[in-house]
């Protein structure tokens, strides 16, 4: 198969050199999410101001800067799904980030997690396109090698229960079948979501530090979809606490 061909040239044709300089003063340090309402309520009340621009084909996403008990921090939205989430990282990663904390939103394949719930992977199921450009084939992908004790930590002192388990990661959310999702529940996966895997490749083959975890928001564990908090105004301030923990680590290990 073609995504068996791994290439691990860090140089290719197009590089994000080539598209974005570094920022002098950038901070090393970025916290992103994906939903909309969320994020805008992180950048609102940290009162961030924009100070660069990146793109994924069709929309342009202004990059902020803000500060958190005293850190200086990047904020910016991420692109839902894979190939766009991880080419935007990229971009960031060109302006001058070292370092990211990325939170966001999953499908809860364990009937025993609750909305918004907070879920750590520990691995994820590569069953999407882009990592394989970024890591030797395989099933998975370990995830989280780095800040896993500070962040469960964190949790502890926010009084936040959690879950550790496997993410499966996916393109294509009309194709999770009953069939497909038996077998991942088998392997060990908790949870369902469409960039971690490539996310974690990606800060693999860049040698970045990235550390992603989930806050549920919909049910697929319980044989029926259920929605629960996923859409932009259901549950804010689960979402919000959810902001509240990738900041406090985004502090922490800056």
């Amino acid at each position: 198969m073609l995504l068996q061909e791994f290439d691990p040239n860090p140089t290719a044709v197009i590089n994000p050199a080539a598209m974005h300089q570094p920022i002098a003063g950038c901070p090393k340090t970025a916290v992103s999410c994906f939903e909309r309402s969320t994020f805008g309520r992180m950048v609102e009340r940290l009162g961030g101001k924009p100070f660069a621009l990146t793109s994924c084909a069709n929309l342009e996403v202004p990059v902020y800067r803000a500060a958190y008990k005293g850190k200086e921090i990047a904020l910016y939205e991420s692109y839902v799904g894979a190939a766009g989430c991880v080419g935007m990282l990229e971009d960031l990663f060109a302006l001058g980030v070292e370092r990211l904390v990325l939170f966001g939103t999953c499908g809860a394949l364990d009937p025993a997690l609750k909305d918004c719930g907070i879920i750590i992977p520990t691995a994820a199921l590569r069953d999407e396109g882009t990592s394989y450009h970024y890591a030797p084939p395989g099933d998975e992908i370990e995830v989280n090698t780095k800040y896993r004790e500070e962040f469960i930590e964190i949790l502890r002192r926010h009084d936040c229960a959690y879950t550790m388990g496997k993410a499966w990661t996916t393109d294509a959310f009309y194709r999770e079948t009953p069939d497909k999702m038996a077998r991942r529940r088998a392997a060990g996966c908790v949870c369902v979501d469409m960039e971690c895997s490539a996310v974690a490749a990606l800060a693999w083959f860049r040698q970045k530090e990235v550390f992603q975890f989930f806050h549920v928001s919909d049910n697929l564990g319980g044989g029926d979809w259920e929605a629960w908090s996923l859409g932009q105004e259901k549950n804010i301030s689960g979402k919000d606490k959810a902001a509240l923990l990738a900041l406090e680590l985004a502090a922490e290990i800056s």
